[in-house]
């Protein structure tokens, strides 16, 4: 096999999983978006409690969806570098506004069944409280988890991939989560008089086992990182346009 056929191989995997993990982190990021009204409860495995969490973890619908735009994000960043990752976040965000503008204006439109309306409202319709928070709490989290991921490269090279998943997206899951659910269910509520702020243990479950779940995730998620790099390969320069065809 010649060189030239070899390189170009490796491009098509470089210009395929460049697509697929902006997909991801796009399709994940929209769905976060129209599930993140729902509160679940899971109940912990075994009958097991935990201090503040209990016997079940109490999370926004959201909570897996946006987990994937971390992983997503951290696979980006390996493989396209700092720049790349921080312009596939910074227009994801400028993205967001477009779903929020498109949801609000189908749930504006007149309805055919008014009552289904009212049941497709009750379930596409965050609160005011709940777009601030996942908006601020995506802009601070996201960035950080880009610039702590490549301080830590800059610190170990290519090596140690392991360490810049884990550091960056425990982190940036910390910082996502205590914005998201102060902003949420407390600040929004008590500066915009929308709706109740919660009591401070309510919170402090929230925090807690939102968190504890979106740590499981990065832990499990760090050999498919791994798995993903070496079946994609990293980008030392910019991607090639010609590796999508003509």
């Amino acid at each position: 096999m010649s060189n030239a056929a070899v390189h170009g191989s490796g491009t098509d995997r470089q210009a395929v999983g460049q697509v697929a993990l902006l997909g991801l982190f796009v399709t994940a990021l929209v769905t976060a978006q129209v599930t993140a009204a729902k509160l679940l409860a899971l109940p912990l495995p075994f009958g097991l409690e935990l201090p503040v969490v209990e016997a079940s973890i109490t999370l926004p619908g959201a909570a897996l969806a946006y987990a994937l735009t971390f992983f997503a994000s951290d696979c980006y960043s390996e493989l396209y570098g700092r720049r790349a990752a921080q312009l596939m976040v910074n227009v994801g965000f400028a993205l967001n506004f477009v779903v929020l503008l498109l949801v609000f204006s189908t749930l504006r439109a007149p309805a055919a069944n008014p009552e289904f309306a009212e049941t497709f409202q009750a379930a596409l319709a965050p609160s005011v409280n709940i777009v601030l928070g996942s908006l601020l709490a995506y802009l601070v989290s996201q960035n950080w988890d880009v610039i702590v991921f490549h301080k830590i490269r800059e610190l170990t090279g290519h090596g140690q991939l392991w360490l810049r998943n884990l550091a960056s997206t425990a982190s940036s899951q910390a910082i996502d989560t205590v914005i998201f659910v102060g902003v949420a269910f407390y600040l929004a509520p008590t500066l915009l008089g929308v709706g109740s702020p919660l009591p401070t243990n309510v919170l402090l479950g929230l925090i807690a086992g939102q968190y504890l779940l979106k740590l499981l995730i990065a832990v499990a998620d760090t050999p498919v990182v791994y798995l993903v790099v070496r079946l994609v390969g990293r980008v030392d320069a910019k991607p090639n346009p010609a590796a999508f065809g003509n």
